[in-house]
């Protein structure tokens, strides 16, 4: 080839790379696995959250209360900016992350509102 480089094979590329890859290093597959519990265990707790506020959404629909509660909402959010602050977690990102899980719960709400 022009220029003195070689045209390889992908395969061969692969077979010459360093044992402890990124896909293969067992540091890195431990703190992945970590990570898969972590999440898997975010999810079980947003589930069990989820059941409990579809619970709230029910009663203040048979209560005739208001879907949202900005008072509640505000508090809350200061409270987890808070924790955040605590855990040396970015507030700012906590509070987007409630934030986004609040609406949720509101849209819920509304929804039983409707039923």
């Amino acid at each position: 080839m022009a220029g003195g480089a070689e045209k390889r094979n992908p395969c061969e590329a692969r077979a010459a790379a360093p044992k402890n890859t990124p896909m293969t290093d067992p540091t890195l597959e431990r703190y992945r696995q970590s990570i898969d519990n972590i999440d898997a265990a975010l999810v079980f707790i947003l589930a069990e959250r989820f059941k409990v506020t579809q619970a709230v959404g029910r009663y203040k629909a048979e209560a005739q209360l208001p879907p949202a509660d900005p008072g509640r909402e505000e508090a809350q959010i200061e409270r987890l900016r808070g924790l955040a602050e605590q855990a040396q977690l970015d507030p700012e990102f906590s509070e987007k992350f409630l934030r986004f899980i609040i609406d949720e719960v509101i849209r819920h709400h509304e929804k039983a509102q409707r039923t």
